[in-house]
């Protein structure tokens, strides 16, 4: 497994990461997720022995990356920030260097590009520089190094930055694919991205572990799970619609957005509140739009973890 043990970083004065620890077990892939600044990419690059730490230690499977960094470094694939290689390299020549630095050579070399090109499309520009490919194509350069060993286990910071949203699916489903056979660990501020990919969540803020849970729980602590959306047709009269909501002994408060044309009603502790704003729309026959049940929203959950306010 991947283990973190009291790991901080300081940089003079500033104490970037400040003690953290966990672990992640085979079949995990965990969501390190944060604001900007708040130490995701520092502690990335801690686990992956890229700096050291102030205090504290990493391991991958069990090697220390201080004390053992080529026994860690064989079992790791590291994605950094912004995916840098040599721009003057083609993509298949730049993976043929990785893959003999990696032991790789001969069939085994050829065979191994030929399977990480294929199921990240660099078919087309594998003999173009790549300082003059798109960040797209860049960044799956990078990913196509980082697999090409097969190692157990990823480190990847940013995975998906700069793809467009079919490459990004792309990328996504090739982390599914491999999840059950390898520890992986995701750095990004793509919140959807946790609910795609991610078994477990990290949120850190001000160097700081502040939340520790599977996408499902964090999402359950948003205000809005189990609340009730309705939007209206624009003939409706929506301010009648909100008075009579509001009247419902279900009903806690609700929300109006005029731009969107619909009003949310939370229940109170335990009410469900779907079928009785259902029958009471169907009774008064409010020309409806859309009717749905919120399953609660991470940016809301996200934001209130993670604000000075939240210390």
């Amino acid at each position: 497994m991947i283990r973190a043990e009291g790991l901080s970083k300081n940089y003079g004065p500033l104490r970037a990461v400040d003690g953290i620890s966990f672990s992640v077990r085979p079949g995990e892939v965990l969501g390190f997720l944060g604001p900007n600044g708040a130490g995701k990419t520092t502690t990335m690059r801690m686990l992956a022995g890229f700096v050291p730490a102030s205090a504290g230690y990493a391991e991958i499977c069990g090697f220390r990356i201080d004390s053992q960094p080529l026994e860690a470094k064989r079992l790791l694939g590291y994605l950094p920030e912004g995916a840098p290689s040599y721009g003057e390299m083609a993509p298949g020549e730049f993976l043929q260097f990785i893959g003999r630095i990696r032991g790789l050579s001969g069939v085994a070399l050829k065979k191994r590009i030929d399977e990480v090109s294929a199921r990240l499309q660099l078919g087309p520009v594998l003999k173009q520089p790549i300082e003059t490919l798109s960040k797209g194509f860049r960044r799956r350069v990078g990913l196509a190094q980082t697999i090409l060993h097969d190692p157990p286990v990823l480190i990847l910071d940013e995975p998906t930055d700069g793809l467009d949203p079919n490459q990004k699916h792309e990328v996504r489903e090739l982390i599914n694919a491999m999840a059950a056979k390898k520890i992986i660990v995701i750095s990004t501020h793509i919140l959807e991205e946790v609910d795609a990919v991610c078994t477990r969540a990290i949120i850190i803020a001000r160097g700081r572990i502040v939340a520790d849970e599977t996408p499902e729980t964090l999402i359950h602590r948003s205000r809005y799970h189990n609340a009730v959306t309705i939007r209206l047709a624009h003939t409706a009269d929506l301010a009648a619609v909100t008075d009579e909501l509001r009247r419902l002994a279900e009903v806690d408060h609700t929300e109006v957005d005029e731009h969107e044309y619909s009003v949310t009603a939370f229940p109170k502790s335990g009410a469900a509140l779907l079928t009785v704003i259902g029958d009471l729309a169907g009774a008064r026959r409010w020309p409806m739009e859309n009717l749905r049940l919120e399953a609660g929203r991470l940016d809301e959950v996200f934001r209130s973890i993670t604000t000075p306010e939240a210390a």
